[in-house]
């Protein structure tokens, strides 16, 4: 029987993945992004012959250590396993991924549980993005249930909050990484942005789009989406990242005037699959956006006054509030801060067996 490798699968906000500690995989990354590979299944569209879940919401990984900065208690690894490519790509962050390490961490005892939260500060690999998580922990033990309710998650579980402590250019190395609020690209209106995530963010009505398509509609669109993809290669380079056309990064954000009371409704691809909500961090960059006078959201955004804004981010499955604290001036605001809150459970924690090195499936490289 082939090793089996220990592992946590977890529901981090409105994703799911599997939880390795680092010292649990191979230190080589081409030995361990094949093995990640085998465990999810991939590359097939159903993932049938590992756990991955035949979606990319549900085919991410976690790789979680003890951190040597002085300023984090763990270091996280975000990783998203392709379900019908043989690709692992590390390059973009995920806050929802993110929700679970807290919890993991303390459950793997790489941080000491408190009574009744425990604050756990997290590095995030990728991007070196620095955030603190607040875990409940009565009795200093993780606990994870509660009334926090999350679109896109039945139920309710504990909440929680995380705070984003320098998440601006996480990935671009500035907010606005081509130095323009709008670019011009292809005839079309784009903000690049990166808080966290980077995004493209165009409106939807550009591409022939309402605001209100199902996430099957925007899929069948197959022409606008090829515009779309054109688009979002060009900002790319634009935004010093090369050649994407094999990364899920940057992601595309669709934006139209909010139907529900939100500040605005979005549309988010990864970057051809219409996301059923919306990522952490695309969410921030997107609420980030509103703000910016001059941005390609802005003018379609209805924005609450004050300089502590709590917008509520409308997407295909409910919506996602971000939370934003404002400084410098009306006409031109600064982000200084950006929060939210999430929640994670324990789906399963044991032991994964992979599927064995020669049986035939695409590895990398292969």
């Amino acid at each position: 029987m082939v090793s089996g490798i220990r592992c946590m699968l977890m529901r981090g906000g409105s994703s799911k993945g599997a939880y390795f500690l680092a010292s649990d995989l191979p230190e080589d990354t081409l030995q361990r992004d094949d093995l990640l590979l085998r465990v999810m299944g991939s590359p097939d569209p159903r993932q049938v012959d590992g756990i991955g879940g035949a979606h990319p919401l549900t085919s991410k990984v976690a790789i979680v250590q003890r951190s040597a900065a002085p300023d984090a208690d763990v270091d996280f690894l975000f990783a998203q396993v392709g379900v019908d490519k043989a690709l692992v790509d590390t390059t973009p962050n995920c806050g929802n991924i993110l929700a679970g390490v807290g919890p993991f961490a303390i459950e793997r005892f790489l941080v000491a549980a408190s009574d009744p939260v425990t604050r756990v500060r997290v590095r995030t690999v990728n991007t070196g993005t620095l955030a603190e998580l607040v875990v409940s922990t009565p009795g200093g033990r993780v606990s994870y249930e509660g009334p926090e309710r999350i679109d896109g998650v039945p139920g309710t579980a504990a909440a929680i909050p995380i705070n984003f402590l320098d998440a601006s250019g996480s990935v671009c190395g500035s907010l606005l990484p081509t130095g323009n609020v709008v670019d011009l690209i292809r005839g079309v209106e784009a903000t690049c942005i990166d808080n966290g995530m980077p995004v493209v963010i165009l409106r939807a009505s550009d591409f022939g789009f309402s605001g209100e398509e199902t996430c099957t509609e925007i899929e069948a669109a197959t022409e606008a989406l090829h515009r779309i993809e054109v688009v979002r290669r060009e900002a790319a380079v634009r935004m010093g990242m090369g050649d994407v056309a094999d990364a899920v990064v940057p992601k595309v954000s669709l934006v139209s005037r909010a139907t529900a009371g939100g500040a605005i409704r979005t549309h988010n691809l990864i970057p051809r699959r219409c996301h059923a909500s919306i990522g952490v961090f695309a969410a921030v960059s997107v609420a980030t956006a509103c703000v910016l006078s001059g941005s390609a959201a802005h003018r379609l955004a209805c924005l609450p006054s004050g300089s502590v804004m709590r917008l509520k981010i409308e997407h295909p499955g409910g919506e996602f509030e971000v939370r934003l604290e404002l400084g410098g001036s009306a006409k031109s605001p600064t982000v200084e801060r950006a929060g939210l809150v999430r929640t994670a459970r324990a789906l399963f924690d044991g032991m994964v067996f992979p599927r064995p090195a020669d049986s035939g499936g695409e590895g990398i490289g292969s």
